[in-house]
């Protein structure tokens, strides 16, 4: 552990010429008197680091000095490839793999470039987690990812939708971060590909043996085909619907948007009065009822007839408190 923070620290110093012990500290998170303690046992091994001392003082490396130990480790490199998305880097358990790597990559650059990271996290952010859903990281993901960088078969305890508990073997193949929830793609040995929520393992670890990964299995397509067809098996119902120009516009932003597309792009020529009648595919009439509220006067529903009453209902009611 002291060996990767003396590295770090001598990256850090190479990358930019002159730190403050309380600088190095907080890179290094760890106290200013352990920064001192690390500059000592870097001198006596070599590393000439110099302290400049007054209220500019810091510090720093003397002699053109440049560490050779600037080549990626695998895990380092792997996670070099998602620097874009630090809180899953953090989730995974990855966090200090990229930090390391690209500190590397910094000390390898021409000091003229140095600065490309941090100008490039300056104008670029992912964000994965959607709006108002607070993330929350699945105790067992570390595990879980570390099976899936390593081949390695993953012994599980599934918890499915009905609340019941099964033992799976797995071979983990691909985690998927959606909307701040994280998915992973395996399978069964001798089986199909199929799509488990993390937070649903109440037990995972690998079983200490390797699978031969399919090369051909491409993750991207797959969670592509695999989400598409989720969303197309839960539209079990249909509603008809009349929906002003602005309804159209806002429909897609309510429901699913696939279904949405198909219903307008169906629908026939406007009437007198400017308004499209479309079929809507959706998972249930409870479903479409909370759906649509939201479209307030710029959506009739024509049918199911319930499905009208309530609408109608819940108009009267809005109706009355705003008299």
């Amino acid at each position: 552990m002291r060996a990767a923070r003396l590295i770090k620290m001598v990256l850090l110093l190479q990358a930019r010429r002159t730190m403050t012990a309380a600088e190095l500290a907080g890179e290094l998170e760890v106290s200013e008197r352990t920064v001192a303690r690390d500059v000592l046992a870097l001198a006596e091994a070599g590393v000439p680091v110099y302290a400049d001392r007054g209220r500019a003082g810091g510090y720093r490396l003397i002699g053109g000095y440049r560490t050779r130990l600037t080549g990626l480790g695998r895990s380092e490199a792997e996670a070099l490839f998602l620097s874009g998305v630090p809180t899953a880097l953090r989730d995974m358990g990855l966090a200090d793999a990229a930090s390391a790597a690209r500190l590397k990559v910094s000390a390898a650059l021409q000091p003229e470039l140095r600065s490309a990271h941090d100008s490039a996290a300056q104008r670029f952010h992912l964000d994965a987690p959607g709006w108002w859903q607070p993330p929350e990281t699945p105790e067992l993901l570390p595990a879980v990812a570390d099976a899936v960088w390593d081949d390695l078969l993953l012994a599980v305890r599934y918890r499915r939708g009905d609340g019941t508990e099964v033992d799976r073997r797995l071979e983990p193949y691909g985690l998927v971060l959606k909307a701040g929830t994280w998915y992973l793609a395996a399978r069964p040995p001798g089986g199909g590909h199929r799509v488990y929520r993390v937070d649903r393992f109440a037990a995972a670890e690998p079983a200490g043996t390797r699978f031969e990964r399919d090369e051909a299995f491409d993750l991207s397509a797959f969670w592509s085909e695999r989400s598409a067809a989720f969303a197309r098996s839960i539209l079990h119902e249909e509603v008809l619907l009349r929906l002003t120009r602005d309804g159209a516009r806002a429909l897609r932003y309510v429901t699913d948007r696939a279904a949405a597309d198909e219903a307008l792009s169906a629908a026939a020529d406007p009437d007198g009065q400017g308004r499209i009648t479309v079929t809507l595919p959706v998972e249930s009439a409870d479903v479409a009822y909370t759906q649509l509220l939201a479209l307030g006067p710029e959506c009739e529903v024509l049918a199911p007839p319930g499905l009208r009453a309530r609408m109608a209902r819940a108009a009267e009611r809005t109706a009355d408190q705003y008299r």
